[in-house]
This record gives C-alpha cells, structure tokens and sequence, in this order.
C-alpha cells in the first residue's frame, strides 16, 4: 500500500489541476493520496470529483504558521481530515488567504526596487485561481533569467526568509493551530520539521512543547530531510509518542519531486484515520474528465 500525505495543486502552488493530481496519484502507483493545499480547501470538491477508482483521498490543509519568540520561527502544520465548515478554523483559514495577495504584492515591489523588471500582473497570472504565493514568484523570476529554477529563487539573495525581498506574511500561531485542527475534529502533523534550506528549523524543544499540546505527529521522510536528519527526526518522535509520516511535497512541474517518492507506513495512515472525526478518507469511484 502506497500513501503520499502530501501535495498541492493548482489551488494554491502546485501546477496540477486538483482532478489531474488524483489522476497522476493514481498512474504513479498510489492508494492514498492527501490533498493538502496552502490555507485552503477549494481543490476538495475538484479533486473528490475526478477520484479515480482505486485511489483513496484524504482531504487536508498545510497551515502557515509560526513558533513565537525573540526570533520567529515560520512552520507548517498539515491538517488531516478535519471539518471544513468548524467556524474557528474556517476563519482563520480565511485570514491566512487573505493576506497573501498584499503579501505577494509587497515582494513584487521590493524586486522592482531591486532592479527585476517583474511586473505584479503576470504574477497574479501564473497563481491563476490558486492562492498566490512566492513560488507564483520564483517562477516568474525564472521566466525573465533572473534565476535559472524555482528553488534559486528561495536565496537570502532574493525571497528566501530574511532575503532581500522577503515580507512577512500573517501566521496562525502553532499551538493555536494545533487546538483549532484538533477541535475541528482534525489530525495535526508537522510539516518537514528539519529543512534547513528553508530557514530556521524547529527546536526540539518546541516539538515537545507541541506534542503536550496535542500535535499528532511529524513529517519525518522528506525531500529536504537528509538521512541524519531522518534519524534524529524519527527518534525524537519515538520519545514523544509521535507518529511519523513520509510525503513527496509534490508541487507538479514547480519542483523536482515525484508523486510518491517518500511515503507513509499503512500502520501510522490507519492511525491518522482512526483518530479523526472531522471528515474521513473517500475512496475513488471512478472520477470524470472534465
């Protein structure tokens, strides 16, 4: 049994149409695939409509948040089958989505400042309906040769955290996060906790903190974790009663990383769903083209 915990779609950054990324789990080999697009759940109803048979679903989210302190520390929380109508979490949600069109106009800005001929409406036409974001960005600094990939983009030169261009974005704070997913009915797992390219990584400390306040598990195989990391990783969940789950972080075309490249032990899914009661897992009964 193969299971991705871990993707994104048009809905947000990713470069597959909800109904294409269940399509293409199902040609990669897959049987459970999670839908987990920034700050939202419009790819849902796409994604559940195109469900191929064969495929099971797991509807979720991958939260922006951050650990507090005198230096922030910005995470990722993936919520697992939660209640998409739970108000509190709704509106948060909402706040989140909100903000990244500022956000994502702000950078655009500081780029111009700096020289890059980057205009705000080919931006907004590469994030087309999804939830603009700094990957939207990074491709359009690939397009005009200001770097040659995605993830070049990710630099302190450019847009990385604490780059030249970087803003702030609002976040939702990860114990509060991880009370709202839990209260939604929802399973809360930390995303690539130890991804040192993408800035400051997550103390150990604060893992345990997250786990007494009810954070289910950690993301643990990742493209961005190397296998020490892995094994410290997993080891700490272990002392922590921490399941450990493994995904792709499929974006399509954006990154180069396959569907189910890493994946999820069937024992720690079986678990993730029995403690769930916002939603549950649906499996595929055939889909539609559009």
């Amino acid at each position: 049994m193969r299971i991705d915990l871990h993707t994104h779609s048009t809905a947000s950054d990713g470069t597959d149409t909800p109904a294409e990324l269940v399509r293409n789990a199902a040609a990669a080999g897959l049987d459970v695939v999670a839908l987990t697009d920034h700050d939202t759940t419009r790819g849902h109803a796409a994604a559940l409509a195109a469900l191929p048979a064969g495929l099971t679903l797991v509807t979720g989210a991958e939260l922006s948040c951050a650990l507090g302190g005198a230096e922030p520390v910005r995470v990722h929380l993936l919520a697992y089958l939660f209640d998409p109508a739970e108000p509190t979490l709704l509106r948060e949600r909402e706040l989140l989505r909100d903000d990244r069109v500022p956000r994502a106009r702000a950078i655009v800005g500081k780029l111009r400042d700096l020289g890059v001929p980057i205009v705000w409406e080919r931006v907004a036409e590469i994030a087309g309906d999804g939830s603009v974001g700094r990957p939207h960005i990074a491709t359009a600094l690939v397009e005009l040769g200001v770097v040659a990939t995605v993830s070049d983009a990710f630099t302190p030169e450019w847009i990385a955290d604490g780059g030249r261009a970087y803003v702030p974005q609002h976040e939702l704070d990860a114990f509060t996060a991880v009370r709202l997913v839990k209260a939604a009915g929802g399973v809360a797992v930390l995303a690539h906790p130890g991804a040192v390219k993408r800035g400051r990584t997550v103390p150990d400390a604060a893992l345990a903190e997250l786990a007494d306040a009810g954070l289910d598990g950690i993301e643990v195989d990742h493209m961005d974790h190397d296998p020490a990391t892995r094994d410290r990783l997993r080891a700490l969940a272990a002392g922590l009663s921490l399941l450990t789950t493994g995904s792709s972080d499929y974006h399509g075309s954006r990154k180069d990383v396959a569907l189910g490249a890493y994946t999820t032990d069937p024992e720690i899914y079986g678990e993730i769903t029995r403690r769930a009661t916002g939603a549950f897992p649906v499996p595929g009964a055939g889909g539609r083209r559009p």
